[in-house]
């Protein structure tokens, strides 16, 4: 997507209203009360493959780097001092980071159950690589090279870099070999280091993570498109233009991610470079549709039913990292209160009981364990409302 002269522009709707889908979807499919019962478009794939919970995570990074377009690029182009707006996207790198290992941590706050790794860390590394190199290149030929490059070279290092004890991969290994790859292989040392030194970390599935260390180059490559594809929203070309501009560009990174995955297959937990493509052509498609809805046709205009069906997604969206925190904050409240006993004598949690007694009284399946998921959502969105109905917005 070529750039133009970026001229200023009003908050852009289908932006957020896509925000707000995606962390409702990640808590979602973040919270079925049984993990034995799941429908499997709103499971993970086991590992190469994809669903459609998949595409969420990638979906907000790929929103960050749009995100940093609208909040950076008119200060920029007024003249803004550099080095304190990258002073101020280290600060929120920082406490993004430092809140996600908060999360981690609570509510026993034992060190050696950190996890350096997660959700929220991959947030505040992308965001910050990503932001301060915005800062300083705006030109999309060369961030386009950058993320050319990214992508390029973890798969050059995922096919081509032996790894230490098991060999090269494709001649005497799988390319993605689930615990014998160069990703795992890394996370795992770096966890050892730190266990042996700190006496703390860990990896979400114990030989591996699904946020590590390396993978989080590609990650930032999916930010990187984000901020290409705010760019291009942010031209004067004309509103047809640029929805014709996102539409075609995620139809050929689709085609294209789906060239590349025979060579280096879609894979979510080891954020291969053909899934980058995937996702962000599958997200830029989903974003042309609501911006040709939203910002073109104003349809929430016109129609009050269409005003209220983007409602719900406005206000998860305004304030996306506030209501990922409530939900882990919910979960765990949940989990670590016990109400009782099981037949076996372990303690009861509050979600179990709850789940037993108000959704799954007739046993489990998976529209209970989901149904169970649907609600917990809606809580989460309460307080949510309440911050959108005060206009309070918090920037973390």
């Amino acid at each position: 997507m070529p750039g133009e002269t970026l001229v200023p522009s009003p908050r852009v709707l289908s932006i957020d209203v896509l925000r707000g889908l995606t962390i409702a979807l990640m808590i979602l499919v973040n919270d079925a009360a049984d993990g034995n019962h799941v429908y499997w478009v709103l499971e993970h794939a086991p590992w190469n493959g994809w669903t459609l919970t998949d595409l969420v995570f990638p979906t907000f990074l790929f929103l960050v780097g749009c995100s940093i377009v609208f909040s950076m690029a008119g200060r920029l182009a007024r003249g803004a001092d550099r080095p304190r707006l990258a002073l101020h996207v280290v600060r929120r790198s920082a406490i993004i980071l430092l809140l996600g290992w908060f999360l981690t941590l609570m509510p026993f706050f034992h060190l050696t159950t950190l996890r350096f790794y997660g959700v929220l860390a991959r947030i505040a590394v992308c965001y910050l690589c990503a932001g301060l190199l915005f800062i300083w290149v705006q030109r999309p030929r060369t961030l386009a090279i950058i993320t050319a490059v990214l992508l390029i070279g973890y798969w050059l290092l995922m096919r081509f870099v032996p790894v230490p004890g098991a060999g090269i991969p494709t001649h005497d290994v799988a390319i993605l070999d689930p615990d014998q790859n160069l990703v795992a292989w890394l996370d795992r040392h770096v966890v050892a280091f730190t266990q042996q030194w700190f006496h703390t970390g860990r990896l979400y599935e114990k030989v591996r993570d699904p946020e590590g260390l390396l993978s989080t180059l590609p990650a930032v490559a999916t930010t990187l498109l984000g901020i290409l594809t705010g760019l291009w929203m942010r031209s004067t070309q004309t509103a047809t233009r640029k929805f014709v501009g996102i539409l075609s560009s995620g139809a050929v990174l689709v085609v294209a991610g789906y060239l590349w995955s025979p060579w280096f297959p879609f894979n979510k937990k080891l954020w291969t470079s053909s899934y980058v493509l995937l996702s962000a052509g599958l997200a830029l498609l989903a974003l042309a549709l609501l911006y040709w809805l939203l910002d073109v046709r104003q349809a929430q205009t016109r129609s009050k039913l269409v005003a209220a069906l983007i409602w719900p997604w406005r206000v998860f969206g305004s304030n996306a990292i506030a209501a990922y925190t409530v939900s882990v904050v919910f979960i765990k409240a949940l989990i670590d209160i016990h109400v009782g006993t099981q037949p076996n004598g372990r303690p009861l949690a509050a979600m179990g009981w709850v789940y037993r007694n108000v959704f799954a009284r007739n046993g489990s399946t998976e529209l209970t364990s989901h149904g169970f998921a649907l609600a917990f959502t809606i809580l989460c969105f309460l307080p949510i409302w309440l911050l959108w109905r005060k206009r309070i917005f918090l920037k973390v």
